[in-house]
């Protein structure tokens, strides 16, 4: 691939505290994952990079809301994410009770979130992008490319992937900006997903090297 900072964005999904901090609701599941990729450190430094060389900067983040507590089936994971009330939000409408909670940036990159300049997209419910504007934003803005980076690697992160791609999307992924949940029964989705990138991404690249294309 090669990227141009006038058809090209970062994509990052889910910059949020349930699952980058250690007082995040899924910190048991993910932080090992978290601390061997550095994940938390390089998405800082792919924040840094675009934003030094002005690359168009998107959020896909992750809401659930009161109502969706009434879902009616769903998944594993779906089931841990309402469960533990996950990206939780008590009114779509409302930023009451937003600040510092799972549900909020990072406190280190809220800088780069809330510069007035990057796009954040309304939530996917799922795990994909077919649920929120995500296209459409990039589609308007003229982006044929995308970095993309976040949580959760077999989850958010590949179904993302996957969309994209489908939607015509040239995509890499930066395999250590991103970390996945480690399950003594159903596995390591870090792995599974690396398997995965491999074999469906037109690139997969270090963080040193995503930071180097868009130098």
């Amino acid at each position: 691939m090669n990227f141009h900072k006038n058809d090209t964005a970062l994509v990052v999904i889910d910059p949020q505290n349930d699952v980058l901090s250690e007082r995040g609701v899924s910190w048991g599941l993910v932080g090992a994952s978290v601390r061997e990729n550095n994940t938390v450190e390089n998405l800082e430094r792919l924040f840094v990079a675009a934003k030094a060389q002005d690359y168009g900067v998107v959020i896909s983040p992750h809401y659930l809301y009161p109502f969706d507590q009434r879902w009616q089936f769903g998944g594993a994971v779906e089931h841990m994410m309402l469960d533990d009330k996950e990206f939780y939000r008590p009114d779509p409408l409302s930023v009451a009770g937003f600040q510092d909670s799972g549900a909020d940036w990072l406190e280190r990159y809220k800088p780069f979130i809330n510069d007035g300049k990057t796009t954040v997209v309304s939530p996917h419910k799922m795990w994909g992008p077919q649920t929120n504007d995500l296209v459409l934003q990039l589609r308007k803005r003229r982006v044929n490319q995308v970095i993309l980076a976040g949580m959760l690697a077999n989850l958010c992160v590949e179904s993302h992937l996957r969309e994209l791609l489908e939607q015509g999307f040239e995509v890499a992924v930066v395999k250590d900006a991103t970390a996945g949940p480690r399950h003594p029964v159903i596995g390591d989705g870090y792995q599974a997903a690396l398997i995965n990138y491999g074999f469906l991404a037109n690139a997969v690249l270090t963080t040193d090297e995503a930071v180097k294309v868009m130098s």
